[in-house]
């Protein structure tokens, strides 16, 4: 404890004297939407001659890996509004257009490869929430919701349109948003925006505004002014979504098939122009990607991302906390719906969203229907958060109802986050602190949490310092919490320099990393501790990796812990090292490869982690393969154990509207081999066909032949969604 003590020590000295000379304040660029006069035709071309009374974003300036240094990349920017809509044109100069990158055509494909164009919206010009818009230059759509300035909520699907061109002085873009997709304060002139463009074959990024290393694009508090939307109007902010589909289901075990059919509505209404109210009628999620598989080696349960839309929308105003990641989420959605593994069904559920002056408010409730191993709930969640100022905001959120349906469970959570991007001049800096508490139905001892974080995230040194503590008896049966009865220490960096000359000038940026976690009981035992360094790691100046790790780490076991079929590992202390090696080659290549090992002592014996992957995309990016296992041996005197997860996933897009792919998963742990194959066709956005087929295979227990596969279960759904708006 004394040398964590002296480590936490050490790093709030860090950051406060890490922080390099003071900056020079910023002058915020702005820019006018001006109104549109006549008509654009979505073709990707800027041809119309509205097009030339736009507000004009002249150029963006090189953000990395040179910030302010000139580039062959001219990029101009046009901007108008109507009643109805924004719209936005892009022009992207590149003296070599054939070497113009596209990966993907799917809708929320991966575009880290790609050459692309995104854009912030923050709507209600408060710096803290807002939309993420981006573009490759084959018009694949990505979007999401900001709730911080460090990352961004990829898997909300807004309705807006984009095309793309390219020619031979490289390629332009037109975006139409339409206003009933965002929300925002009707009659306020100015919100905040950024945009920014990368050119991935060098590496190149380059923004509107706040060019420097240290910002990143969804930090709104870096973004400029957009000026002229207070024409912008929602209308009667009335959405109406039915549904309908036909399901096929067979189990091939017992030899029984079902067909059904099914409908359902989602309406969205704007009680006032920025809040929102949503209401879903036996909703459904047929067309949600499965999960990604996992493999687990520990004793607690892994995370598992939010996938359906409806708890999609307006996510990011449930956010809560500082520091706490997937350690603890006071309301996880995914609670909601799914039980022990199988279906639960939603007959409705109504959601209320939107900011009012400096209050946001997020609500949300739920009805659940009975199910084999549930009775019939009422689940709800609310969140609303106070701008005190500039930099604090402070907020509780609730959450009460247990998806079993038959106990009783209330949470209540307060936090306050201070935050700034001009700490000692332009360094972001923040200090973030939680409390809360579960009441009901949950064990004796302690029901409550709280915790600090200190984080000072620059592109030079990367700084934190968390503690946090949860009760033995805290039990949010909407949330998610994989460690109760814990104290938590977390401190640690990263020096990340970027060098220009000397034998690293081979190297884009270097990352020294050291992070440091230490858990113990609310007894003040230890539990586990485990000290992450990176003594090697570095991205080269064509975009490959290349990382070495050393991991020491600490587990104490108070009872046997089976790590695999029949592998048991005896309660005890254990000490132990871990080492990792690992290298991948650049996003912007059209094949791409990677490998990762773990390996070291583990437990009682050995353990090594072998992961891999392979893609591979044509050159305009209708075809997408991409391969990648994970193969753990263990070895101990208790037992050896193999651990396989494999993966295969295969798109092919027509357009970027019409997209056929399938993924395939098999995992020993299971048995299982599964495929999940999609066919969707957006007529346009809001209106899309869905046709999706599921299968299962199981390998036989004790079967000596690797392939031998028993088919166990069938689905194909048939959906259609269309969107009326007024």
């Amino acid at each position: 404890m004394r040398t964590l003590r002296t480590l936490f020590g050490a790093t709030i000295v860090a950051i406060m004297t890490a922080t390099g000379p003071v900056g020079a304040a910023v002058k915020i660029p702005t820019v006018r939407a001006e109104k549109l006069a006549g008509e654009i035709h979505l073709d990707g071309r800027l041809d119309e001659t509205a097009w030339a009374s736009a507000g004009v974003i002249p150029g963006l300036t090189q953000q990395e890996p040179h910030p302010g240094q000139p580039t062959p990349y001219a990029t101009e920017v046009r901007i108008l509004v109507d009643a109805n809509a924004l719209y936005i044109g892009i022009r992207c100069a590149d003296p070599h257009p054939e070497r113009i990158a596209v990966h993907t055509m799917e809708r929320d494909g991966n575009m880290r490869g790609d050459d692309s164009v995104a854009l912030v919206l923050d709507t209600f010009d408060d710096e803290r929430t807002g939309f993420f818009f981006q573009i490759n230059a084959a018009a694949t759509r990505q979007d999401g919701l900001i709730a911080g300035p460090e990352s961004v909520s990829l898997d909300w699907d807004g309705i807006w349109y984009a095309r793309a061109q390219r020619d031979a002085q490289g390629w332009t873009a037109e975006i139409i948003i339409p206003a009933q997709t965002l929300r925002f304060t009707p009659g306020k002139d100015a919100w905040g925006l950024n945009v920014e463009r990368s050119i991935p074959r060098d590496r190149t990024t380059l923004r509107w505004a706040s060019p420097v290393l240290d910002a990143s694009l969804f930090d709104l508090r870096r973004a400029g002014k957009l000026l002229g939307m207070g024409s912008l109007r929602q209308g009667r902010g009335l959405s109406v979504s039915p549904y309908g589909l036909v399901r096929s289901t067979s189990d091939l075990e017992i030899h029984h098939s079902t067909v059904q059919g099914d409908a359902g509505l989602d309406v969205t209404y704007n009680f006032t122009p920025d809040l929102t109210g949503v209401l879903t009628i036996n909703t459904d999620f047929a067309e949600t990607e499965v999960d990604t598989r996992q493999i687990n080696l520990t004793r607690f349960p892994l995370f598992f991302p939010e996938k359906r839309t409806f708890f999609l929308e307006g996510s990011n105003l449930f956010e809560f906390g500082s520091g706490l990641g997937y350690d603890f989420i006071p309301f996880f959605s995914r609670r909601i719906g799914l039980y022990e593994g199988g279906q639960v069904p939603l007959m409705a559920g109504a959601k209320v969203l939107g900011r009012s002056g400096r209050w946001g408010i997020g609500a949300l409730d739920v009805i659940t229907g009975a199910s084999s191993k549930t009775e019939q709930a009422n689940l709800f969640a609310g969140r609303v958060t106070y701008d005190v100022d500039q930099h604090l905001t402070v907020g509780t959120i609730a959450t009460d109802g247990d998806p079993d349906g038959v106990h009783d469970n209330t949470l209540i959570g307060f936090d306050a986050l201070w935050r700034t991007s001009t700490f000692r001049g332009d360094k972001n800096f923040s200090v973030g602190g939680w409390a809360a508490a579960t009441a009901g139905d949950v064990p004796d001892g302690q029901r409550y949490g709280w915790g600090f974080k200190v984080d000072y995230p620059n592109d030079l040194w990367d700084l934190s310092l968390i503690v946090k503590e949860f009760g033995d008896g805290m039990d949010p049966a909407l949330g998610f919490l994989p460690r109760p009865g814990t104290r938590w220490y977390q401190a640690g960096g990263a020096y990340q320099p970027r060098p220009t000359s000397g034998p690293f000038a081979w190297t884009r940026q270097m990352y020294f990393e050291l992070f440091t976690t230490y858990v113990e009981d609310l007894n003040g035992r230890v539990e586990s501790w485990r000290v992450f360094t990176a003594p090697f790691n570095v991205q080269t100046e064509s975009g490959e990796h290349l990382e070495a790790n050393v991991a020491p780490q600490y587990e104490r076991l108070d009872e046997p812990f089976e790590i695999a079929d029949g592998v048991v590992i005896p309660a005890g202390q254990y000490h132990f090292t871990r080492y990792r090696v690992e290298a991948q080659s650049s996003r912007h290549r059209p094949w791409r490869v990677g490998a990762t090992c773990w390996f070291g002592d583990f437990y009682t014996g050995s353990l090594t982690q072998w992961e891999t992957f392979a893609t591979f995309t044509t050159p305009k990016g209708h075809l997408q393969l991409e391969v990648n296992a994970e193969n753990d041996f263990g070895h101990l005197p208790q037992g050896d154990f193999i651990q396989r997860l494999w993966g295969l996933k295969a798109v092919y897009a027509f357009t970027p509207d019409l997209v056929l792919s399938a993924f395939t998963q098999y995992d020993s742990e299971s048995g299982d081999l599964g495929v999940n194959a999609r066919f969707r066709w957006t007529i346009q956005p809001g209106n899309d066909l869905f046709v999706v087929w599921n299968h299962g295979w199981k390998h036989p227990v004790g079967s000596g032949e690797d392939l031998a596969l028993r088919p166990m279960d069938d689905e194909l759904v048939v959906k259609l969604r269309w969107t009326f708006r007024r």
